[in-house]
């Protein structure tokens, strides 16, 4: 095969030169074959291209090879074999050939199989508060010195590429209430269009086309930020590929190198200072004079006002039981006692739980994300110790019960009488009716006379709750007078004359 330099070198002395073909041939060790060939072509480069290859060992063999490469390639990424393992079946089959021949066919078949699968794709282009895009991501954190893998919400204004990212322990659909209420309130404002994937939040079935069956808690949410959603193709990620090339970014720029914190709300508040500076110091992508700050805070007043807060909880009933506890999320947490014996409603949000009843609220804890968990709130308790004050002592809900300084105070001081729990009990009552604050200062005021009975503090909480009606005096009509009397000092002088 002609190398390109002894190209170069026939075409100079032929057209430059003017040489004749028989010296070309002498000077060159060519033939006069080749030197035509080159000089009738006009062809600067020659590269051989064999028509039919030869597999003498591979080729019996194609079809089994072509069959294990599919099946493998259509394997999930984790549970693909090696090439050397593809090799290795082959050989169980029968193959008698090398390793390398399998391993140039493999990659000619690679190499086919990938032109023939490749897409083109058309730039796309938003307008001022068009549309926004919505993903999850996995990233792993130290929190508070144990490893967490962090469920990281992302949201991405197409128009000016202003990004917002914040990290939950869950994927579940209160969190992607939270997410959009946070995002909204952050861009003070929301787009008229949402790109989603079919995330089950979200979408309850798929159609032919473009129709979904959206969850009505999620048609809920955007009904009242007056967002339309819209729904990617299954498996087509590039239909949001803004918000999936922002979830690489974020990763490289800030979860590496791994990131260590305290609490979800530190590592929430990192990230937010992080996204605005990222948003400061990085150029927009078409509009390259401008970051993408400044092109978000033009793109404000386009968005759609913000709405205010969205009650993003995610129902499910639940049934109390007698020990005043439901189930939920594999943890349980305490209602009121009254509450025992009809189905409440759970209402999940992203950081509480509320338990209600009929409308009503009968509990409310912060959530817990732990497995086995009970979590108690005691005062749900006080109206059982009524019936049971020796419950007290031991009751697993009044373990390690922080109470006010001057209760604390009489529950000590208690302690040592006959009778103290069931004294303690009915001070403890007297909250559900008058207030922590009046109990409060009750007890303040007894423990400053010297005594911490209950008779004394209940009767504290009688006097300060009814303290009678103001005595006044009423002078009769026949006794008011009608002229004021005038001071007259000569009459004691003719008392004086008199008794003398």
């Amino acid at each position: 095969m002609l190398v390109v330099e002894t190209i170069a070198k026939i075409r100079r002395a032929y057209f430059v030169q003017g040489k004749a073909i028989k010296a070309i041939c002498r000077e060159l060790g060519v033939s006069r074959k080749v030197v035509r060939k080159v000089l009738r072509s006009g062809a600067t480069e020659f590269a051989y291209e064999r028509s039919v290859q030869p597999q003498p060992k591979i080729g019996p063999w194609r079809e089994q090879l072509e069959r294990l490469l599919a099946e493998n390639a259509g394997r999930p990424r984790r549970e693909r074999l090696t090439l050397m393992r593809v090799f290795e079946e082959l050989r169980g089959l029968g193959y008698e050939g090398g390793y390398d021949a399998v391993r140039r066919y493999a990659s000619a078949w690679t190499q086919e199989r990938a032109t023939a699968t490749a897409s083109a794709f058309v730039p796309l282009s938003f307008a001022p508060g068009e549309a926004y895009q919505f993903d999850w991501s996995h990233e792993v954190v130290l929190i508070n010195g144990t490893t967490v893998t962090v469920k990281v919400a992302h949201v991405r204004l197409c128009h000016s590429r202003m990004l917002f990212v914040r990290a939950y322990p869950r994927e579940t659909q209160e969190m992607v209430f939270d997410a959009h209420e946070r995002a909204f309130a952050f861009f003070r404002g929301a787009c008229t269009r949402g790109i989603y994937d079919n995330m089950k939040t979200a979408v309850d079935a798929i159609f032919v086309g473009r129709e979904r069956a959206y969850n009505r808690r999620f048609q809920q949410m955007c009904g009242h930020y007056l967002v339309e959603p819209v729904a990617c193709t299954p498996a087509s990620g590039w239909e949001k590929g803004q918000v999936e090339n922002q979830v690489g970014v974020i990763r490289q720029r800030f979860f590496a190198p791994r990131l260590r914190v305290r609490s979800y709300e530190e590592l929430n508040a990192w990230l937010l200072d992080r996204c605005i500076a990222y948003a400061k110091a990085q150029a927009h992508p078409e509009v390259r004079d401008r970051t993408v700050w400044e092109m978000f805070e033009a793109e404000r007043p386009s968005l759609v006002p913000y709405a205010g807060p969205f009650d993003g909880f995610h129902a499910v009933p639940a049934s109390p039981s007698k020990t005043c506890l439901v189930r939920f999320d594999n943890n349980k947490y305490s209602v009121e006692a009254s509450a025992v014996g009809r189905p409440v409603e759970v209402r999940a949000y992203a950081d509480r739980i509320d338990l209600r009843q009929d409308g009503r609220l009968v509990g409310r804890h912060p959530r817990s994300f732990g497995r086995g968990e009970t979590v108690y709130d005691p005062w749900h308790y006080v109206p059982v110790l009524a019936r049971k004050p020796g419950a007290l002592r031991n009751g697993a809900p009044f373990k390690d019960w922080v109470l006010p300084a001057a209760l604390e105070r009489v529950r000590r001081k208690l302690k040592a009488a006959p009778d103290g729990d069931r004294q303690m009990v009915e001070i403890l009552s007297a909250v559900l009716t008058d207030g922590l604050a009046a109990v409060e200062t009750a007890c303040a005021e007894a423990l400053r006379e010297g005594v911490h009975s209950a008779d004394v503090i209940l009767n504290i909480l009688a006097r300060q709750r009814d303290p009678g009606p103001p005595v006044t005096i009423m002078t009769p009509e026949a006794l008011k007078l009608r002229h004021e009397p005038v001071a007259d000092c000569a009459r004691y002088d003719s008392l004086r004359r008199a008794s003398g």
